[in-house]
């Protein structure tokens, strides 16, 4: 009997070992074929001395407005036009790789009055994952007009420069989140990012 009990020991924790290594293996292969998302959760801002020209001169003021309004209106959805809550649902559906559906909630967040500039970057990141780069730059560029200080769409932006090929944008902006805190995590993943530049 004592045999029996130690042997379904054992299988109990092979199989918890195996459903582990399973799940990591799994984890790792999404994260890869997302393109090692940076991450989106908001981050250390700093203060940022001279912003650089993101945004190219003569843009129509009202093109997020327009951007917003290739969404389909979510106010009446999840979230009832609250922007937190559609920012928060935006991120979740992010998470789970819901890329159409993390878009709609995050432009229907600003439609609703959201300016947080963590939910500009959200929506750009998003919108370069669903191949729709040259919108996604455009809405980093508002949110860089917002705050430039915030860190963490430096990164993003660099890193949608750097994915189109764009060296220089991405270098520059890439170099401006490094600035705003080398020592934090964002300043890091923006150090590895300028390494693979060159």
């Amino acid at each position: 009997m004592n045999r029996s009990v130690r042997f379904w020991a054992l299988l109990a924790v092979i199989q918890v070992a195996f459903g582990l290594a399973v799940f990591g293996l799994t984890r790792h292969y999404y994260l890869d074929r997302a393109g090692q998302i940076p991450d989106t959760a908001p981050g250390a801002a700093g203060v940022a001395a001279h912003p650089l020209p993101v945004v190219p001169a003569g843009t129509p003021e009202d093109d997020l407005a327009r951007l917003i309004a290739t969404f389909p209106d979510p106010a009446g959805q999840a979230g009832g036009g609250d922007p937190v809550e559609l920012a928060r649902q935006g991120d979740l559906a992010f998470g789970n790789g819901e890329y159409p559906r993390a878009a709609e909630l995050y432009a229907g967040a600003l439609a609703a009055g959201d300016r947080d500039v963590n939910t500009y970057n959200s929506l750009g990141l998003t919108l370069h994952y669903l191949g729709r780069s040259g919108e996604a730059l455009q809405v980093l560029g508002e949110g860089v007009a917002l705050d430039a200080g915030y860190q963490r769409i430096w990164l993003t932006l660099g890193f949608v420069h750097g994915q189109l090929g764009h060296t220089d944008p991405a270098r520059e902006a890439l170099e401006r989140a490094w600035d705003i805190d080398p020592e934090s995590d964002v300043g890091r993943s923006a150090a590895d990012l300028l390494k693979q530049l060159k």
